[in-house]
C-alpha cells in the first residue's frame, strides 16, 4: 500500500511541478533553481526541450549518486523521469494562463514548492542539484542549505545576465516562494 501511495505522490507532484513551469514560469522567462533552471534558460535560449535537458542534464548526478549515495539514487530516479515526462506533456498548457509576471512568479513558486515539498514528505525528489549541495556538505561540513543557495543563486544570476533583469527580480521571487511552500508542505504542521 505504501509503494502505491509514493506513487500516486509521485505522480501528483510531478504535475504541480510541471504545472508551475508550464503554465507560469516559462510565459514570462521566470526561472527556478538548480537543474530545472539550467533546463529553462536552454528552453529560453534556444528552444530545447525542459524535461529532456532536466534528465540530460541530471546524468551526472545520478552518477554521483549511483556510487555515493545510492538510496538517494533508487529514491529520486523514478521523480526524475515522471517529473520530466510530465513538464513535456503538458507543455500544449503553456499560453492557457495569462496573468501578470508578478502573479506569475508567486503561483509558479507556489506550485513548484507543493509540488516539491510533497515528493520530499514521502522520501522522494525529482533529483537535481541538492545531491551535489548534500556531497559537498559531507565533505566540508559546511550547512546543505548554503550550497543550495550557492547553486541557486548562480542559475538564477546567470540567467538574469544572459536573458533579462525582469527574468533576474521575478526569479527571485519564485525561489523564495518555492522554498517557502516547500517547508511549509514538509513541516511538521502537515504531517498526518
Amino acid at each position: 500500500m505504501f509503494f502505491l501511495k509514493k506513487g500516486l505522490v509521485i505522480v501528483v507532484g510531478s504535475i504541480f511541478i510541471s504545472l508551475g513551469i508550464n503554465l507560469f514560469l516559462t510565459p514570462h522567462e521566470i526561472l527556478d533553481g538548480g537543474i530545472v533552471g539550467i533546463a529553462l534558460i536552454l528552453y529560453y535560449l534556444y528552444k530545447l526541450k525542459i524535461g529532456l535537458m532536466i534528465i540530460i542534464l541530471s546524468i551526472p548526478v545520478f552518477i554521483i549518486a549511483w556510487f555515493k549515495y545510492r538510496g538517494y539514487f533508487y529514491n529520486s530516479l523514478h521523480g526524475l523521469i515522471i517529473s520530466s515526462f510530465m513538464i513535456d506533456f503538458f507543455k500544449p498548457l503553456r499560453s492557457l494562463i495569462q496573468i501578470e509576471a508578478i502573479y506569475s512568479s508567486i503561483l509558479g513558486g507556489i506550485f513548484l514548492g507543493f509540488g516539491v515539498g510533497l515528493m520530499l514528505r514521502f522520501k522522494t525528489s525529482t533529483g537535481g542539484t541538492d545531491l551535489i549541495a548534500q556531497f559537498l556538505s559531507v565533505k566540508t561540513g559546511i550547512n546543505v542549505g548554503i550550497f543550495i543557495f550557492v547553486i541557486d543563486s548562480t542559475v538564477i544570476i546567470t540567467g538574469g545576465l544572459l536573458l533579462s533583469s525582469s527574468t533576474l527580480l521575478l526569479s527571485i521571487i519564485t525561489i523564495l516562494v518555492v522554498g517557502i511552500t516547500t517547508s511549509v508542505i514538509t513541516s511538521n504542521v502537515f504531517r498526518s
